[in-house]
This record gives C-alpha cells, sequence and structure tokens, in this order.
C-alpha cells in the first residue's frame, strides 16, 4: 500500500473501488459456485459451508499476523480471549447461516436480505452500547425492510437446483434471519471491543480470525466433517481452486476496506459497499439466471434508494470544517 499512498487522491479512491468492489463481487459468485453448483460427473454438491469459513479465517489470521510482524504492531491479545471468542463464534454462525442460506435461496435474495441488517444493528446497539438513533435512521431502516418484503413476496425467493415449497423458504427465511441476528451482534460487539481497549486493527483481525479458525476446525471435528470435506476435495480438485480463491479474495477484500475506511473514512466505504451489493444482484442475475419480477426491481430500487439515501444524510449532516 506504500506505493498507492504516493499516488493522487483521485487514483486512490479509484484503486479502493475497484478493490473492494472486484475483490468482494469475486467472493460473492465463487459463494454461490460453490454452495450451488454441482461438482463433477456425479453432479455432486459441496455441503460442508464451515469449512470454507475455517480455510478464509486461517488465510486472514496468517495475514493479519504477517503485517504486525512487519511493521512491530502488537501481536499478543490486548483484551481477554473470551470477548475474541465471542465474536468469534458469533462470526462463525453467521456466516455459516449466510452459505447455508444458498442452498434454499438465491444469490439476489440472500444479498438484499443482508441490506435488512440495520434493525438488527440498531437492536443490539441499543442493548450492548446503550446507543440511540435519529429519525432518519428509522425511517431508512424501515424503507430497507419494506424493499426486503416486497423482493421475497413477490416472484421466486428459492434457488432453482433447490427442493420448492414453503418448507425450503422457511428454511432459508430462517438462515437468512440466524445471519442477520448474529452479523448484527458481531459488529456491534467488535465496536465495544474497540472502544473499551486500545487495540489495533490487525491484533483484532488476528484474534478474531484465529478464534474463529479454532471454532470452525472443533465444529467440523465434532460431526466428521472435516474428513469429509477433504474427502469431496479428493474426488473433485476443481473445489481446492474455488475455495481458495474465495479465500484470497476474501483476505484481499478486508485489506482494501481497512485501508478505504482509515484513508477516506466510513462515508465512502459505505457508498462503495452498495454499490457492489447491486452490482453483485445484477451480475448474479447474469451470470446464474436468476430472473426478477418487476415488484422485485421496485423492492430493489426501494432498498438501494434508501441506502444511498443514507449516505447522503451522513455528508448532508457531517459538520463542515472551515
Amino acid at each position: 500500500m506504500s506505493a498507492l499512498a504516493k499516488q493522487t487522491p483521485a487514483v486512490r479512491i479509484a484503486a479502493c473501488v475497484v478493490g473492494v468492489v472486484g475483490s468482494l463481487i469475486v467472493y460473492g459468485i465463487l459463494q454461490e459456485r460453490i454452495m450451488t453448483r454441482p461438482y463433477g460427473v456425479e453432479s455432486e454438491y459441496f455441503k460442508y459451508s464451515v469449512f470454507l469459513v475455517l480455510s478464509n479465517r486461517i488465510l486472514s489470521a496468517s495475514l493479519a499476523a504477517v503485517i504486525l510482524t512487519y511493521t512491530r504492531g502488537a501481536v499478543q491479545p490486548v483484551a481477554p480471549l473470551y470477548k475474541y471468542a465471542i465474536v468469534s463464534g458469533s462470526n462463525v454462525v453467521a456466516t455459516t447461516c449466510q452459505y447455508e442460506a444458498l442452498r434454499y435461496v438465491s444469490f439476489p435474495v440472500q444479498t438484499l436480505g443482508k441490506c435488512a441488517k440495520m434493525i438488527p444493528v440498531m437492536i443490539w446497539g441499543f442493548f450492548i452500547n446503550q446507543r440511540r438513533y435519529n429519525w432518519s435512521d428509522y425511517l431508512i431502516a424501515t424503507c430497507v425492510t419494506v424493499g426486503c418484503t416486497i423482493f421475497a413476496l413477490y416472484g421466486s425467493v428459492t434457488h432453482k437446483h433447490s427442493a420448492s415449497g414453503s418448507n425450503t423458504s422457511a428454511k432459508g427465511g430462517a438462515l437468512m434471519l440466524g445471519y442477520l441476528g448474529f452479523d448484527g451482534f458481531t459488529s456491534t460487539f467488535q465496536d465495544k471491543l474497540f472502544k473499551g481497549y486500545q487495540m489495533e486493527t490487525y491484533n483484532q483481525m488476528l484474534w478474531v480470525n484465529a478464534c474463529s479458525a479454532s471454532v470452525s476446525l472443533l465444529w467440523l471435528l465434532s460431526d466428521s466433517a472435516f474428513g469429509k470435506a477433504l474427502e469431496f476435495i479428493a474426488r473433485h480438485p476443481a473445489v481446492l481452486k474455488d475455495i481458495m480463491v474465495l479465500s484470497l479474495s476474501a483476505m484481499f477484500g478486508q485489506l482494501c476496506i481497512l485501508y478505504t475506511i482509515r484513508e477516506f473514512g466510513a462515508l465512502l466505504f459505505a457508498t462503495i459497499m452498495t454499490t457492489r451489493q447491486l452490482l453483485s444482484i445484477l451480475l448474479s442475475c447474469a451470470l446464474f439466471l436468476h430472473p426478477l419480477t418487476a415488484q422485485q426491481w421496485f423492492g430493489t430500487a426501494l432498498v438501494f434508494g434508501s441506502l444511498y439515501g443514507q449516505v447522503y444524510l451522513k455528508n448532508f449532516n457531517k459538520p463542515q470544517t472551515t
């Protein structure tokens, strides 16, 4: 990133946009490919979502350790290990729910549903950090939720390779609710962790990912899924390439996100992430042939219009320096 620091702000912003959007779109495509498309002539599906979490977390923890060693940052845990473990446990459950949901709902439904995490974040923020919100936050959260509801009610929400029916939709919906609840807790507790301790970003990245890798490994070993995942990879080596690209894109995405927030703030990052989610839906519809109804397009427009409106309001209400 040192060479990038010498460039003009416009070049650096463009690099951030390309880095964040590019890496996370690749991550989304590979996520859908691994969880919803068969491998080999036997058309066998990869069912070990926790193994994906394990590979992602090992790579990210290794990267954080290398960066801390290179910068001579604090490698030892700053907070008690059980606090890292709380974040890790909820993060593993949230990510697993996210992957598993793709077996029951389409990628556009999953991606748009993730936009609704404002409400659980606000609820957790109130209970954990005693945070208060203004009217615009409630209005935007309501509009996003209404948009997601319209998207789910009008048109097919299940993945075309999953069994159809209300039971399948209910499973997908339950997994998405699990993702929203645990992911909202994860981000809120991470915020509390940062404020409660003098902690570097990469220190938290190291220990949260290391604990997440440990939780994932124990989970896999508890039901013999680790050995089954390795057997699947041995039968279908192509999945190993997909898993590695998935993990590398997630790791590179984390780096780009941290750099963007540090250099340009949360406002630009929020705009980039909203754009990335919209592009991911459009690309998934094109690559994996997910037809959307007119009502679903309206729901999508309502969600992303609300999110872009949130970015504008934050910028409008930001105190101007002279």
